[in-house]
């Protein structure tokens, strides 16, 4: 029930909050998706869906998923693999710091003794910001929070904020923190339940409307991945990651200038990528010896 509506948009009171709620549930239930990681409450398998999901397609995820983990099946065994197999591992994921930052996680997690519930100390690990925090303990936990992403913003912008532009973070977090079930007591309207039914109603509001998040101030246009500089680190990293012996910048450059000469792009010169590939090794991706780079 509300724990306090002082915070609320105009015009939505605790009675409207309820209906708000109501609705959304009833709307979730017929829109359920069976995805995978629904399937579990193992607070580490959660954990990895909710970091792939970001920025990810739910088709890309699905399968990658469950080859992750059955390569890494707990913390210790990804706290324990090398950084070159967990990268390895995560190619075609997108965003390869992802992937580390998850193993730093990994890493705490193991010394922890296990993963926390707290949402301060979970924000405390390695790439793990409020929705991810938010995230575990609604999915692993049944524990409240404010789960905030592009879907849920979808369904408060389109049911509470219509037809308002540049809405910030800070008019909806207030409506998720009162919404959100306080407890696990009734498995129709926990967290976990509650967050699912705005996940899949946004997910449909995004297949049959103009996205409405696009109206919130936090929207920002993803910039075109292929051709990009990003696009060509990937490539870079990929050349490292498939020779396990290390290449050299000029061998890098024709690995690399062999994808971008066949999607029409001009080739790369060793100049060029072994920038690439210094920047690469400032992160952590790679490191150089003799001239030859490895991952």
């Amino acid at each position: 029930m509300p724990r306090g509506t002082d915070a609320l948009p105009e015009g939505l009171d605790s009675a409207g909050l309820l209906a708000f709620r109501s609705r959304v549930l009833e709307l979730g239930r017929g829109l359920y998706r069976d995805l995978p990681w629904r399937r579990t409450r193992d607070p580490y398998a959660v954990w990895v869906s909710e970091v792939m999901l970001q920025q990810t397609q739910v088709a890309r995820v699905d399968g990658r998923w469950q080859r992750w983990l059955e390569r890494f099946p707990t913390p210790g065994a990804l706290a324990q693999a090398p950084a070159v197999e967990v990268l390895r591992e995560w190619q075609g994921m997108g965003y390869n710091r992802r992937a580390l930052a998850l193993q730093r996680a990994a890493q705490e997690v193991v010394r922890l003794g296990g993963m926390p519930r707290d949402e301060r100390e979970l924000r405390a690990l390695p790439g793990v910001g409020p929705a991810t925090a938010a995230g575990i303990r609604a999915f692993a936990f049944d524990l409240p929070g404010v789960y905030l992403e592009t879907n849920v913003r979808t369904v408060l912008l389109h049911e509470l904020f219509p037809g308002e532009e540049g809405v910030p973070d800070a008019r909806l977090v207030p409506v998720l923190r009162e919404a959100c079930p306080a407890d696990a007591s009734d498995p129709a309207c926990d967290p976990r339940a509650w967050y699912y039914a705005l996940l899949d109603y946004g997910a449909e509001l995004k297949r049959t409307l103009p996205n409405p998040s696009r109206r919130s101030r936090a929207h920002v246009r993803q910039s075109r991945f292929e051709g990009s500089h990003r696009q060509k680190r990937a490539e870079v990293l990929r050349a490292v990651l498939a020779e396990p012996a290390g290449v050299s910048a000029a061998e890098a450059a024709r690995a690399v200038s062999e994808v971008e000469e066949a999607a029409g792009r001009p080739a790369l010169g060793a100049p060029e990528v072994a920038e690439i590939l210094a920047e690469l090794a400032a992160e952590g991706f790679c490191y150089c010896t003799n001239n030859i780079w490895r991952a």
